[in-house]
């Protein structure tokens, strides 16, 4: 019974296929110092995100226009924009945009591509077939211009629409890594003894395939969201994403194209986002590695 309990566990498996607890997994994380200086600046960017008082007083909003492009001064340690508004409190306030669309937009794919991957990979037929066509379809878009041209024809872009839109073109790759590795897990020894005992093919999916499947794409996932930081700014640079009054490290980047003799305007969100998608890929490749040993051999 002891051996029948422990198979039927929903514990994650590494790449190899030794199966990782929860504990374990994390430990082997908190032992990289890598990954451990890169989640503690990916926390100050949440936090920074969520309460932006924190790091200043100033109000984003106040602006003095005999202070435009002007570089930093006591108490302002980013200078001014062209406005003449403070500049640390309009990069602090722009971290809110580019977190929520990275975190939203990366672990709403990360659900959709896995949920889709798993009943592909599972119910190979009919289900296999309407969700891998549809994907083909997704596929063949031209990335960052399908984006573009989508976005261009939607009147009013809030931060939801934005999320929502790269939902819908993005979850094709992430779903073909989950179905590829259900196809491997759904006929393993503990899965079959599930469908042998007449276990409800729900309940074999949540409790074992999808624990034993996912690694891979979470690891894909934690890395794919330092690119949605980029694509974020991008797509605001470009003029198809946010709209003002909206503050974004992209909408900064769009300023600063048109002033090269404030090299300010441009360092300061280019750090920041920089700082922020490098922490992401590394806490991504911690993660990977941790999952798949053989990599560090």
């Amino acid at each position: 019974m002891s051996e029948t309990q422990s198979v039927f566990g929903a514990e994650t498996q590494d790449l190899e296929g030794r199966t990782l607890s929860n504990r374990e997994l994390l430990v082997a994380l908190l032992r990289k110092p890598q990954f451990d200086i890169c989640l503690l600046l990916v926390l100050v960017f949440f936090a920074m995100a969520a309460v932006p008082r924190l790091f200043t007083s100033a109000d984003p909003r106040y602006c003095e226009l005999a202070k435009s492009a002007h570089s930093r001064e006591p108490g302002h340690p980013f200078g001014f924009d062209i406005q003449g508004c403070d500049y640390l409190a309009n990069v602090v306030y722009g971290a809110r945009p580019s977190v929520l669309v990275s975190l939203v937009a990366g672990f709403g794919g990360f659900i959709v591509a896995g949920l889709l991957g798993l009943l592909a990979g599972y119910f190979p037929g009919l289900v296999d077939t309407v969700i891998s066509r549809v994907a083909d379809v997704l596929f063949a878009l031209p990335g960052l211009i399908a984006l573009i041209v989508i976005l261009n024809s939607v009147p009013d872009r809030s931060i939801w629409i934005i999320v929502a839109i790269i939902l819908v073109t993005g979850w094709p790759q992430g779903m073909r890594i989950m179905r590829s590795t259900v196809f491997s897990v759904r006929n393993r020894e503990y899965v079959l003894a599930a469908r042998s005992i007449g276990v409800p093919p729900l309940r074999i999916l949540r409790k074992h395939v999808f624990p034993n499947a996912m690694a891979p794409l979470l690891a894909m996932t934690t890395l794919g969201i330092g690119g949605l930081i980029g694509l974020e700014a991008a797509l605001t640079f470009l003029g198809v994403g946010l709209q003002p009054p909206s503050i974004s490290w992209g909408s900064q980047f769009g300023v600063a194209a048109s002033y090269r003799d404030a090299p300010h305007l441009f360092i300061w969100p280019a750090l920041f986002i920089s700082t922020m998608t490098i922490s992401f890929m590394i806490i991504g490749d911690s993660i990977r590695d941790a999952l798949d040993p053989k990599l560090l051999r």
